[in-house]
């Protein structure tokens, strides 16, 4: 006890440390006394030395608490007010506030700075180090954070600097993608207008010379016209003359030989626009058809429809299922009905015939018709007379060419709206088949599904089970194509979308 209380005494009062520093060469005495013996010895001009081994001592020199002996003294006297006050200046003056003692350990268990006697107490088997120590650490710690952070500052900044140079060049990509396409339309345009123009100036250069050659001709014929009049007249004058001079006259008069003066007045025009009119159907179907399909794929949508597009469907598409009734044409023919086409619903470009059984979409364009509520003004497509609310109903249609729709629809479709929405199969109003060169494809409200098998049909069959809730298509040969699958809640009419340049015959046997 007595050396350890030795330990703590000062060289220089021979007391016990009061605020122990510790100089360079590693001598520890009072704080007071180390530096009233530096003073003293500067004020003398005299170099301050240590007082135990005579070493050099810097006179700018800052001593530092020795906190260790510092505890050592407390411990040895705990009555000691005046140990707490370096170890106190030494922890920023924060003390235990249990003990009322400086905090100069910091427990890694748990992760709390603690005084000597928690340190003896509370924390006796815990692994603790010098609060200095562990501050000292964390420094180093926080360096390491700091420059992680300052990498991920440098990456971040790296990732904003390329995000904005991918924005920028992504924008160039969208605005050139968009030039592109906008300059490839209007080239198409451009060309259609050319060439619409051309063909209407041709037409219009035809038109004036064949009006003009029949408008010579008619002239002529009235000439003629009235020198046959005034033959005429005079032979029925001859009758009132004496015998004599009605033999003599009747002699002297002749029928004249007239050459046959034709009437038609477009000779060969269609034939000669014929090559114009085959180039803008297959045009007309791959904008109709082939580019709405590709946009819309390319957009991943149609464009946002009404609300009624939204509604849950109806029925679905499935693929075929079983057959609902006898196949071929003894099977079929007991539910056979005939079907006229409605000229009231009849689009401007389809022209009817065959006492309202075929309809043919005409190239020539559009026609003038009269307005009706009932007309589709702008769809392509015909209703037949003709509607069904019970029992089943069979009827087949002969197509000129595959492009087409054909199904049946309730009487509210709508009609004078412009868009897919009037077609057969793009609501939920109606169901169809859509015939094309390549494929078949059944459609309802929008939604369509590609059928497999042979796609080249000339006469297709319909059979609607309207209690059944069964629309069964038939092709060539009575093959089973597809089925739609649907409780019907209204009256259904057959119906027919018509391609540029297709003709329709309803069949009557």
């Amino acid at each position: 006890m007595e050396t350890q209380s030795s330990n703590l005494t000062c060289s220089i009062c021979i007391d016990r440390f009061r605020n122990p520093v510790t100089i360079p060469c590693g001598h520890s005495f009072c704080h007071k006394c180390i530096t009233d013996h530096r003073d003293a010895k500067r004020n003398s001009n005299i170099e301050p030395r240590c007082p135990i081994c005579n070493e050099k001592m810097d006179t700018k020199h800052k001593f530092k608490c020795n906190v260790v002996l510092s505890h050592l003294a407390q411990a040895a006297n705990s009555t000691g007010p005046a140990y707490t006050e370096c170890a106190s200046e030494e922890a920023g003056s924060v003390l235990c506030d249990r003990h009322k003692k400086p905090l100069i350990y910091y427990c890694t268990q748990d992760k709390m700075a603690v005084c000597c006697q928690c340190a003896i107490l509370e924390c006796a088997k815990h692994l603790k180090v010098l609060l200095e120590t562990e501050k000292e650490n964390q420094k180093l710690l926080l360096q390491q954070k700091n420059e992680a952070v300052g990498k991920l500052i440098e990456e971040t900044e790296e990732s904003i600097n390329v995000l904005a140079e991918n924005i920028n060049r992504a924008k160039e990509t969208f605005q050139k993608t968009s030039s592109r396409l906008t300059a490839r339309f209007s080239t198409l345009i451009d060309v259609l207008v050319d060439q619409q123009k051309a063909t209407e100036h041709f037409i219009l250069e035809q038109k004036g010379a064949a009006i003009s050659e029949a408008e010579g001709r008619l002239a002529e014929l009235e000439e003629r016209s009235q020198k046959l009049r005034a033959s005429q007249a005079q032979i029925s004058a001859l009758h009132n003359l004496p015998d004599t001079q009605l033999i003599q006259e009747s002699i002297l008069i002749e029928v004249p030989c007239l050459k046959k003066m034709p009437s038609d007045i477009t000779p060969n025009l269609q034939d000669r626009l014929h090559g114009i009119t085959e180039v803008l159907t297959r045009i007309s179907k791959l904008v109709v058809e082939d580019l709405d399909r590709a946009v819309c794929t390319a957009v991943g949508h149609d464009k946002e429809g009404s609300p009624q597009e939204k509604r849950p469907i109806l029925a679905v598409v499935p693929s075929s299922a079983a057959a609902c009734h006898p196949g071929g044409k003894e099977g079929l023919s007991a539910y056979r009905c005939l079907l006229t086409f409605d000229p009231y619903t009849a689009n401007g470009n389809l022209f009817l015939s065959q006492e309202n059984r075929r309809a043919e979409h005409l190239t020539s364009g559009l026609r003038p018709v009269v307005a009706h509520e009932a007309r589709f003004d702008h769809t392509w497509q015909v209703l037949c007379i003709q509607g069904f609310q019970h029992g089943q109903h069979y009827w087949e249609l002969e197509v000129s060419k595959p492009w087409a729709y054909l199904g049946v629809t309730y009487n509210t479709i709508p009609r004078k709206e412009k868009g897919k929405r009037c077609m057969l199969g793009m609501n939920e109003l109606s169901w169809s088949l859509q015939l094309d060169e390549e494929q078949l494809n059944a459609w309802h409200n929008g939604h369509k599904e590609t059928l497999a098998g042979h796609s080249q049909h000339s006469r297709i069959g319909v059979l609607l089970d309207y209690d059944g809730g069964t629309l069964t298509f038939y092709g060539d040969q009575h093959v089973r194509l597809h089925a739609f699958h649907c409780a019907f809640t209204q009256e259904l009419f057959p119906a027919c979308w018509i391609g540029e340049g297709v003709s329709i015959t309803l069949c009557s046997t």
